[in-house]
């Protein structure tokens, strides 16, 4: 898939794997956000792509090998729907809750200039 920033994982050479609503994340079950998971044969290997969307917004994409622990690279698509160039590893994301035993309220993830994203909206760092 080419964009006008960076070239992302062509998904039409890829299988999809499964998708999943109130999709998990690190563990924990997120209300409102849909995965979906493609896969491909590579040299003996499986290539994986996970492709992630919250509010109805494509958020992140995420790539690398099922047989490695983590995201070998991944790119987060910002507020104004242009992808941000890859980045090494997995993204840097955050669940949301009101206070530490509330329910999930949200889905964040931050850009490589350390905005945070979600829903449509950026919102920068906060210091600390």
């Amino acid at each position: 898939m080419e964009t006008d920033r960076v070239t992302l994982p062509d998904l039409t050479l890829y299988r999809l794997q499964r998708s999943e609503r109130d999709a998990e994340f690190e563990g924990v079950a997120v209300p409102g956000l849909v995965a979906r998971f493609y896969h491909r044969d590579e040299d003996g290997r499986t290539a994986t792509v996970g492709r992630y969307w919250y509010a109805g917004r494509e958020l992140l994409m995420a790539w690398g090998y099922a047989d490695e622990e983590h995201c070998r690279a991944s790119a987060v698509r910002g507020a104004d729907g242009r992808w941000h160039p890859p980045t090494e590893g997995c993204p840097t994301v955050r669940v949301v809750r009101e206070r530490p035993e509330a329910p999930v309220a949200g889905f964040e993830v931050q850009t490589p200039s350390g905005n945070w994203i979600a829903g449509g909206t950026t919102a920068p760092v906060p210091a600390g």
